[in-house]
């Protein structure tokens, strides 16, 4: 019996030992880095020419050691399988079986993930039964081993993988996300506002840029230009697979600090600092914000410009006023008063709508802040260090260097997103462990013990 599972396992491990080396040069992870930290590491020491460029913060796949997490994923799955077993009576009413269907439907992904992880455990187990029944063997039996230890590796690096899929799978997932957006860039108002208009403008050229590596749409609602090549105020609207998940966390405060190049200010030669805001307002494909025409102000103007042609001689500009609530929004962005009041519309159902899902957000976080995902615009959320050649994003402490090839919103925007990104999710996860793990209140209002 044990020959013949010897026999089938080399059979397998060549195979496997083959694949794997064939594919591990390019095995990456969505942002572009070896998916398991401590093969990444070997391959360095093994090549000796290959080095991180830059660390990260703890993987989200080591929450799968954290016994909250461990006692929350039993949890699901007992709950899994209870609905599995009920779903096999045939007294169930339909609306009963509807809601147990879809509540099963929700979590079988993470139940697949759950047995799959159990597998490569019980076939790792058998691989190391085999390791040691097959110690101080004979010499001929030496390949044998080395096959069993690259199976060894191989599932040991399937079990991390396996894990950090399995978590991924428990993290809340965010129905906003695959919706499109409205962002914004407006320039600080701080001492020495040529600067933050010049930061603006480079905030602007820099989202275009990755618009255009991510292949999405980028159309531009309105642009308020300023002195010094700068801009005061932009809008666009940004489409494409899952916008909104990627540029979620890039509205805030972003500060700048620089020697300007150009404008007054560039005159003293010294560092400066300056602020921009960027906002991100999630535009879902089906939304209804119902707005009365009887609270709304529209008011009509000539274009702002820097002057000669780009001037516009009508009053084309349009700017409404939501009276309510006072929301304004305005688009001077084409020479057609009618298209501009379309896109104004439009910008204004999307700031409504933000303020709306912002007061449910805020009732859903009462009970724990979040840093990282709560949209909030008030908070400083990076630093743009010229003189030193440095991004630090405070919310997570990632720091990257080569600040032009950062501002072209490449690559180098794209892993600091995916950080950020795990970031979030690693708290939305934790903050619903807890959140399960509380004392549930009784009816009268006392916690269960």
């Amino acid at each position: 019996m044990l020959v013949n599972r010897c026999l089938r396992l080399c059979s397998f491990c060549s195979r496997v030992v083959y694949s794997s080396r064939g594919r591990r040069a390019g095995w990456r992870t969505p942002t572009g880095r070896t998916g398991l930290k401590h093969v990444y590491i070997t391959q360095v020491q093994h090549w000796g020419t290959i080095a991180p460029r830059r660390l990260y913060h703890r993987d989200l796949g080591d929450l799968y050691k954290t016994e909250s997490v461990q006692r929350y994923l039993q949890q699901l799955m007992e709950e899994f399988r209870d609905i599995s077993k009920k779903l096999q009576h045939t007294y169930l009413s339909e609306s009963d079986r509807k809601v147990l269907l879809k509540k099963h439907t929700e979590l079988l992904p993470l139940a697949n993930e759950f047995e799959r992880v159990e597998q490569a455990l019980k076939d790792l187990e058998e691989v190391l039964s085999l390791l040691h029944s097959s110690a101080g063997t004979k010499d001929e039996d030496e390949q044998l081993t080395q096959l069993l230890k690259e199976e060894e590796a191989h599932f040991s690096c399937k079990i991390l993988a396996s894990r950090k899929d399995l978590v991924k799978a428990l993290v809340p997932t965010d129905p906003l996300d695959s919706s499109n957006i409205l962002l914004e860039v407006v320039s600080g108002r701080t001492t020495g506002g040529d600067i933050c208009q010049q930061f603006t403008r480079e905030m602007f050229d820099m989202y275009q840029g990755f618009a255009f590596y991510k292949n999405w749409d980028f159309e531009r609602l309105n642009y308020t230009p300023a002195e010094f090549g700068g801009v005061h105020h932009a809008a666009v609207r940004i489409a494409g697979d899952d916008v909104y998940r990627h540029l979620k966390h890039e509205g805030g405060t972003h500060r700048v600090q620089r020697i300007p190049e150009v404008g007054l200010s560039s005159r003293m030669q010294r560092i400066h600092t300056g602020t921009m805001t960027v906002i991100i307002l999630p535009q879902p494909v089906e939304f209804d914000v119902h707005i009365d025409p009887k609270d709304l102000r529209i008011d009509t103007f000539r274009s702002r410009g820097a002057g000669g042609q780009s001037v516009n001689t009508t009053d084309s500009a349009v700017r409404i006023v939501h009276l309510p609530t006072g929301t304004t929004a305005e688009c001077q962005q084409t020479r057609s008063q009618l298209q501009n009041r379309d896109t104004a519309m439009r910008v204004l159902r999307a700031r409504l709508y933000q303020s709306m899902m912002g007061k449910e957000t805020a009732q859903r976080h009462t009970a724990r802040k979040q840093q990282v995902g709560t949209r909030s615009q008030s908070e400083r959320i990076r630093t743009y260090n010229f003189s030193q050649d440095r991004v630090t994003d405070h919310r997570t402490g990632y720091v990257t260097r080569d600040i032009k090839e950062f501002m072209r919103g490449g690559e180098a925007l794209r892993d600091l997103i995916a950080d950020v990104l795990e970031h979030a999710e690693r708290e939305a996860l934790l903050e619903v462990v807890e959140s399960s793990s509380s004392p549930k209140p009784t009816e009268s209002g006392q916690s269960a013990d």
